[in-house]
């Protein structure tokens, strides 16, 4: 069974970068696209940030721009990483990692995801 876990999140503040990685246990990431979503407050819907295919192909939804989250993995370590620039209060939000069921790529909506860290809170303030 596959687990995620995020790490890396905290204070930043607004023009900043962060990074911030996905760490999996119980399964070779290799098989999975893994996509970042975030959550602005608890209710709200989980929006998707970007998204790695299991091939490397990566591609980020929205209207967010395609600079500021970077997106890649490392399957040797089991690990998928958010690098993340010029952030501004916006940002603020928990970050989850997530994985689709195998034969899935980069699903848009976050309810096809069946793996889900527990997220990391990034708060961009002065």
């Amino acid at each position: 069974q596959l687990q995620l876990v995020e790490s890396g999140g905290g204070l930043v503040q607004p023009g900043g970068s962060l990074r911030l990685s996905c760490t999996a246990s119980g399964a070779f990431l290799d098989y999975y696209s893994i996509t970042w979503f975030r959550q602005v407050a608890p209710g709200k819907e989980r929006e998707g940030v970007t998204c790695i295919s299991n091939d490397g192909g990566t591609l980020v939804y929205g209207d967010l721009e395609k600079g500021r989250f970077i997106i890649s993995r490392d399957n040797a370590k089991n690990t998928v990483d958010l690098q993340m620039y010029s952030l501004s209060p916006e940002d603020t939000a928990v970050y989850y990692c997530a994985a689709p069921p195998l034969g899935r790529s980069c699903p848009r909506n976050w309810h096809e995801y069946d793996y889900w860290g527990q997220g990391t809170q990034v708060t961009v303030s002065s």
